[in-house]
C-alpha cells in the first residue's frame, strides 16, 4: 500500500482484496497485541460514533492506543497551520486518522506528515466507509462476479467511494438522485475509466426504478449531511421521493441487501420496516468498520504479516 489512505483510488484491485482476507482474520481472532507501544492520532472536524469508537478500540484490541482530538483542541488551520500539526505529530505518534470538513485538508495533512494519513471522512470521499461496506457485501455472496450495487439519494462522498470500489471490483454501480445532485464529475470519469478496465456499468438516472432494476444491493445516505443543516428543509422537499422503501425494494432482486452508512434519519431516506427487514445489513456494516480499519492500519504500518491465522 501506498503511505496513506486517501482516496479509493490509492488502492490496487489486489490490495483491495489483500485489505478484505486481513479484515476476515482479524473478525476470526480479533484481540492480537501486534501495534504494543504504537499510537494513533484522531483528528476531528466532525461529530461521530462509528468512526471514533471503532478506530480507537481497533487500537485497543490490537494492542495500541489511541488519541482523540477534538474541534476544540488543535482548531486545524486557525490555531495552528495543517502543515506544522502535521509535523509535530509525526513527532509523537505513529499513524494519524483525520475526519474533516475539506478534502484539501487531508491531502496536505498527508504532505506534509511523514508518517501514514487514513482519510475517515473529508467533503470529496468516505473510503473506510465503502470499503466496510463491500466486505459486508463479500460475507454475505462470497464473490463480487455479476454484482450490481444501487445507490438512492444525494451523489455524495459515500456515493462518490463506493462508485470507484466497485468500478475497481469489476462491479456496477448505479445511482438514483435529482438533478443537480449527481457525483463529483472527475470521480465520474475515473470510475469510467476503471470500468473500461475491470468490467461493469455505471448508470446515473433521476429515477429509482432504472437504478434499482435488477440490483444486488440498495444504498441510502441522509438527505443532509453534516454541513448542510442550513439547507435541510429545501433537501427534503427535493429528494422527498428518493426514499428507499418497500417499493423500492420490489425492483430489485429478491434476496437484495439494504445498506446505509448510518446516523440513519428513520422515516425520510429509510423506512423502519426496510432498514429493520430481513434484508438489512445495516448493523453488520457497523460492526465491519472495527475490522476492516483494523486491517488499514496494520497494512499502513506493516504489520498485517503477524496476523495469527490458526
Amino acid at each position: 500500500m501506498k503511505k496513506d489512505l486517501l482516496s479509493i483510488d490509492d488502492l490496487s484491485i489486489e490490495e483491495i482484496h489483500s485489505l478484505f482476507e486481513c479484515a476476515g482474520q482479524i473478525k476470526k481472532y480479533p484481540l492480537q497485541s501486534m501495534l504494543s507501544q504504537r499510537s494513533m492520532a484522531m483528528i476531528f472536524e466532525k461529530p461521530s460514533l462509528r468512526t471514533r469508537v471503532t478506530f480507537e478500540l481497533g487500537m485497543v484490541q490490537l494492542g495500541g492506543y489511541a488519541i482523540y482530538l477534538q474541534p476544540v483542541d488543535i482548531k486545524l488551520g486557525e490555531r495552528e497551520s495543517v502543515a506544522d500539526v502535521a509535523r509535530n505529530l509525526e513527532r509523537w505518534v505513529d499513524i494519524i486518522m483525520a475526519r474533516t470538513f475539506k478534502h484539501s485538508t487531508i491531502v496536505e495533512m498527508a504532505q506534509y506528515a511523514k508518517i501514514p494519513v487514513i482519510n475517515a471522512l473529508s467533503e470529496l470521499e468516505h473510503p473506510c466507509q465503502a470499503l466496510a461496506d463491500l466486505f459486508t457485501v463479500l460475507e454475505h455472496r462470497n464473490n463480487f462476479d455479476n454484482f450490481k450495487m444501487s445507490f438512492i439519494g444525494d451523489g455524495n462522498n459515500v456515493c462518490n467511494s463506493l462508485m470507484l470500489l466497485c468500478a475497481k471490483l469489476g462491479s456496477s454501480f448505479a445511482l438514483a438522485c435529482p438533478k443537480g445532485y449527481e457525483p463529483d464529475k472527475n470521480i465520474i470519469g475515473r470510475t469510467k475509466e476503471l470500468m473500461k478496465e475491470n468490467g461493469g456499468d455505471l448508470t446515473i438516472t433521476n429515477d429509482i426504478k432504472e437504478a434499482v432494476d435488477g440490483s444486488d444491493a440498495i444504498y441510502t445516505d441522509v438527505w443532509v449531511s453534516m454541513g448542510q443543516e442550513d439547507e435541510s428543509t429545501r433537501k427534503k422537499e427535493i429528494f422527498s421521493r428518493y426514499q428507499v422503501n418497500s417499493q423500492a425494494l420490489k425492483y430489485a432482486k429478491p434476496d437484495a441487501l439494504v445498506m446505509h452508512c448510518l446516523p440513519a434519519h428513520r422515516g425520510e431516506e429509510i423506512t423502519d420496516d426496510v432498514m429493520d427487514g430481513r434484508n438489512s445489513v445495516v448493523f453488520d456494516q457497523a460492526e465491519n468498520r472495527l475490522h476492516v480499519q483494523k486491517a488499514i492500519i496494520l497494512k499502513l504500518l506493516k504489520k498485517d504479516d503477524k496476523i495469527n491465522k490458526y
